[in-house]
């Protein structure tokens, strides 16, 4: 098969370059300059040709026999070579297709003056007073270098060896050239002109891959003149979308893209730009589309387009919405931003599983990546020259400093570990942090503040709880909490009956308590019901044994709802949740259990268990009975269900109390602790009734 040979000078015929590479078609691409060709990625499908040719030396090429057809991709300005292309293509047998590059709209803004070529531009710029930008490229820089303004002009130009000696050649100095290769943002626009003191921006409207509005939007902030050079004439051509139709009929390829666009989670650390991996930074200056929340994509302009989107019920019906030819031809990068590191605390995660998922559904046609940033924990950790290997870590940030969960939490992190590394959200969590540990911390520990990490105000303090409360200065906090004789955890489980509040609530005793739990067999991340808890003192074990576990705990009666409360804080198990309900009707919202303590039953043991078992199938459950009535209930219940791994223990206590000088043994009712695991019916099987 014959070769596309692609006269390139813009984006657009890079873009068609990459395309025909994807598609495995080889193509030779023509620039004028070596900066053109570094441009091009290598790739085995294309060949790169350097230098200008004149009429001769192209027909040569057309006339070889090697190329099928001929693409004119080269700049709507440069006129002289798209007629010397169609001058050498007229007596070849090959085809000639001009692509046509994307125009702006016509801008509506009332200081920019348009001239019909570079020498009326050049002669109106002799009567501007200060300093000019001209962002017009070197090719006709000698029409501009007028003696009355040389001293005066800025040339933004490609950083190419060509177009640096074109500027030399014409005695412009070094502090006068901007050697740079775009696409530049407003921002960075309007820096220049401020930087270079500019009265007055000189531009070619080139279209929006040659960053015409944002010139325009630069210069209006600044409030300064354009003059822009001459309106290219109406072509004959196509559009992008159009030629690789064309291309795919006559190539028989397929017109849909090789790769669908990239979408990238990017964690952009704490906020200062100096603190972001090159690995992010380019992927944001490559970015298409940039999504985030505003305060992160504000001193950004990406190609296209950004949007100040940052959850997900916004982003999702956004990229579904981009249209197939955008997908195709126009966006190959989208990138998302988050705050901080993408894997701590942050909401990459979820977003993440909702690409996924609508990926895989085939919602959305794109490849998915994650850039990891750097976190407020590890910096403050390097600043204080710390590890954090060794630390607890968490985080308070957008919780409601009301919260008892996180506040039982915390207590118990910074009392067992020497170090505990904390993200908050603001001045509100220092103080309650502050009056926390006054009130309940562990004595002597100290509070390392950090406050805005990375930016120029950033500030490190060493501060005592009863300081946190005193500061004022709002702004995002990171802090790390240092306890010089962290408490050592129990590996069991075993509390005194007489730790417990009891008041007049029924409590299951201390030895039956610790073998119902033994028996229930609980392992890490565990969901437990604790059914009819009365004083809460099983679920406050099982909550104590690990973090990881969640128990709720379920009683009807109002008193042992405001006992357990009391219980729950004194024991501060954050990871128990108390629910004042009926059973069964009360374990309907809540999520499916692993495990289930049944202390009482209110005479409703039949639905409660058939509510387990709606639950969980294979769930785990241990059932206590004081009474032979609430014993043949269990047998006949069980009859219902199939189940494995039964045991039924029959446990009488008895322990000693004084009478004078002498011991004497008191025994306590006997209790039978039932143990068994649901095993799931076979489909279409019935339960018996």
């Amino acid at each position: 098969m014959k070769e596309v040979l692609i006269f390139a000078g813009t984006t657009e015929g890079r873009k068609l370059s990459d395309w025909l590479c994807e598609k495995k078609i080889s193509n030779t691409v023509c620039v004028a300059t070596e900066y053109g060709g570094i441009v091009l990625a290598e790739n085995p499908f294309r060949k790169v040709k350097m230098g200008r040719m004149n009429v001769s030396e192209m027909q040569t090429m057309f006339l070889s026999g090697a190329y099928d057809m001929v693409i004119d991709a080269t700049h709507p300005y440069a006129t002289a070579v798209t007629e010397n292309i169609r001058q050498a293509v007229e007596g070849c047998d090959i085809s000639y297709y001009r692509l046509l590059r994307e125009m702006d709209e016509e801008e509506t803004y009332d200081k920019i003056t348009y001239f019909y070529d570079c020498r009326s531009c050049a002669e109106a710029l002799t009567e501007v007073e200060g300093n000019i930008l001209l962002t017009t490229g070197s090719k006709e820089l000698d029409i501009y270098c007028k003696e009355e303004i040389k001293a005066r002009l800025y040339v933004r130009i490609l950083p190419g060896i060509e177009s640096l000696e074109l500027c030399k050649k014409q005695g412009i100095a070094g502090k006068q050239i901007v050697a740079l290769q775009g696409p530049f943002s407003v921002e960075l626009n309007e820096a220049l002109i401020h930087q270079y003191q500019i009265t007055c921006l000189v531009t070619k409207k080139s279209g929006k891959t040659g960053g015409y509005a944002e010139k325009i939007e630069a210069a209006k902030r600044a409030g300064i003149p354009v003059y822009v050079v001459g309106k290219p004439k109406e072509e004959q051509g196509l559009t992008f979308a159009e030629l690789c139709k064309v291309l795919a009929d006559r190539l028989s390829i397929p017109n849909e893209p090789c790769s669908f666009p990239e979408i990238i989670l990017a964690g952009i650390g704490m906020g200062a730009e100096g603190c972001m991996t090159k690995e992010v930074s380019e992927a944001i200056q490559e970015a298409d589309l940039l999504l985030g929340a505003e305060r992160m994509i504000a001193g950004y302009q990406p190609r296209i387009e950004k949007k100040p989107y940052y959850l997900a019920s916004q982003i999702l019906p956004y990229i579904k919405e981009l249209t197939s030819e955008d997908i195709e031809h126009k966006i190959r990068k989208i990138v998302i931003l988050f705050s901080g590191d993408s894997g701590f605390y942050s909401g990459c995660q979820k977003m993440y599983q909702a690409l996924k998922q609508e990926i895989e559904n085939g919602n959305i046609k794109a490849s998915l990546r994650v850039m990891p940033g750097i976190s407020s924990i590890s910096y403050l950790a390097a600043c204080l020259g710390e590890s954090y290997q060794d630390a607890a870590i968490t985080s308070i940030h957008g919780k409601s400093v009301a919260d008892f969960q996180w506040k039982a939490e915390i207590l118990h992190k910074v009392k067992a570990n020497q170090k505990t590394f904390l993200l908050l959200s603001g001045v509100k969590d220092v103080k309650a942090l502050g009056e926390l540990l006054s009130q309940s911390g562990p004595k002597g520990c100290a509070i390392y503040l950090g406050y805005r990490l990375s930016y120029p105000e950033q500030r490190i303090e060493r501060l005592t709880p009863e300081a946190c409360q005193r500061v004022t200065e709002e702004g995002l906090y990171t802090c790390l909490i240092k306890n010089p004789y962290p408490e050592k955890g129990r590996l069991t489980h075993g509390t005194a009956d007489s730790e417990f509040l009891r008041d007049a609530v029924p409590m299951t005793k201390e030895e039956v308590r610790e073998v119902s739990i033994c028996k229930l067999h609980l392992t890490e991340d565990a969901v437990v019901y604790d059914v009819g808890s009365g004083s809460g003192s099983v679920a406050v074990e099982m909550a104590g044994i690990s973090d990881s576990i969640q128990v709720y705990a379920i009683e009807r009666k109002p008193e042992a709802v405001a006992l357990m409360q009391k219980n729950k804080e004194k024991f501060q198990a954050h990871n128990m949740r108390i629910i004042e309900a009926y059973a069964p009707e009360g374990l309907a919202e809540l999520p499916p259990a692993t495990h289930a303590f049944l202390g009482g039953s209110g005479g409703k043991m039949q639905e409660i268990l058939e509510a387990l078992y709606q639950k969980n199938p294979q769930m785990r459950v241990v059932i206590n009975a004081v009474t032979l009535e609430t014993i043949c209930e269990i047998k006949e219940v069980l009859s219902h269900f199939e189940v494995t791994d039964e045991s039924i223990v029959q446990m009488q206590v008895s322990r000693t109390r004084k009478a004078g000088g002498y011991h004497l043994m008191q025994a306590e009712n006997p209790v039978w602790i039932c143990a068994f695991t649901f095993v799931p019916k076979e489909s279409g099987e019935e339960t018996e009734r």
